[in-house]
């Protein structure tokens, strides 16, 4: 008996694999049409509460209520995209100003080195080293530039799919079981939150880059605003893109240049170490590695939008998989948490040494 068990067990985690697949190939090969749909499913449930308080409150019809959801929307949409595309154009418009201040930079830099260690170096062999930061710079705001413009461009499709999700939106609630209502309620919880967060980072970076007198001030809050829904790698990508405007300001003086840099990155890592994880709390319930594992899935099939919606597509899936009994374990291991009884066996094999251990697993 034990053995037929076995055996279904691994035909089971086979099937598993081979859909897991062929739904990869899927989700990739049908990206034009899947990203601006899970933009609109998700842009749905931040805007859902909205719904809620004029049908619950203000009784008003939920036509009604859909109607002037989707127009404030897509005035916010709209009002976004315009800033967006302003900030790109500013953006790309100053590439190559950056990319030959960097190559100044770079230059200044190497003559300043020891005769000693240049003076055995031909000419021919350091050219190449030279040109690589210029390129990396202007390469990174190009691809950040670009990416940002791919998204708002598929803003149509976007509108399209959330008028049809909001105007359905009481048809489907019926229709959904307990888990999508949960998986639903744990994405609008964490969308709301990265939101505010977001947000308060983008207002901090253009507050301080406008007291210190940094050119596109409003460009970098906005582009700080954005990346900050990419975990982790979005918080480095803001900081780095001050670098080279700040760098080849020759009217800024040594102090406000420091400033300008360190400031943003300690409200990166203020509010991303302390701030971030108190009002998110465990509504996303990943484990740091899972996220960036997935934010590195998503990007793979997706681009940039994917690494926008790793975190919450991931938290998802993770409620689904829990489930199921097959893929529970593969749940748990995604999750912030051991299971119980390897927890027990993790705290009696590994020596407590100072409490930490002992905290973190109270705490968890």
């Amino acid at each position: 008996m034990a053995t037929v068990s076995s055996e279904q067990r691994v035909q089971s985690a086979c099937l598993i694999v081979l859909a897991a697949a062929a739904v990869t190939a899927g989700l990739y090969w049908f990206r034009s049409a899947l990203v601006p749909f899970v933009l609109a499913l998700f842009l749905s449930t931040a805007a859902a509460p909205l719904i809620d308080l004029q049908v619950r409150r203000l009784r008003v019809p939920h036509v009604v209520a859909a109607t002037t959801t989707l127009l404030l929307s897509l005035l916010a949409l709209l009002g976004l995209g315009a800033l967006v595309s302003l900030s790109v154009a500013q953006l790309l418009g100053n590439a190559d100003t950056y990319r030959r201040g960097t190559e100044e930079l770079v230059a200044s830099v190497v003559r300043r080195l020891p005769a000693a260690w240049t003076s055995d170096v031909p000419a021919t062999a350091v050219d190449p080293i030279l040109k690589l930061p210029p390129q990396a710079v202007a390469a990174l705001l190009r691809a950040t530039g670009n990416a940002i413009r791919d998204i708002v461009s598929q803003g149509f499709l976007v509108a399209i799919f959330l008028a049809f999700l909001l105007f359905g939106r009481s048809r489907s609630d019926e229709l959904l079981g307990p888990v999508w209502k949960s998986a639903r309620a744990g994405a609008q919880s964490y969308i709301l939150a990265k939101l505010s967060v977001s947000a308060l980072t983008g207002a901090l970076f253009w507050l301080v880059l406008a007291i210190l007198g940094i050119d596109l001030a409003p460009v970098f809050g906005l582009l700080a605003f954005l990346l900050n829904f990419i975990p982790t790698i979005g918080s480095i990508m803001a900081v780095l893109l001050l670098v080279p405007i700040v760098l080849l300001s020759p009217e800024l003086s040594t102090t406000v240049k420091v400033l300008a840099i360190a400031l943003p990155a300690a409200i990166e890592f203020v509010i991303g170490n302390f701030l971030e994880p108190k009002v998110i709390g465990k509504s996303v319930n990943l484990h740091p590695v899972a996220a960036i594992l997935a934010l590195i899935f998503w990007g793979a099939l997706w681009g940039i939008l994917g690494m926008f919606l790793a975190v919450p597509m991931t938290a998802a899936l993770r409620l689904l998989l829990e489930r199921n009994e097959i893929t529970a374990p593969l749940a748990k291991l995604m999750a912030d948490r051991l299971p119980a009884d390897q927890s027990q066996d993790a705290s009696s094999a590994v020596p407590n040494v100072d409490g930490d251990t002992g905290r973190h697993q109270a705490g968890g």
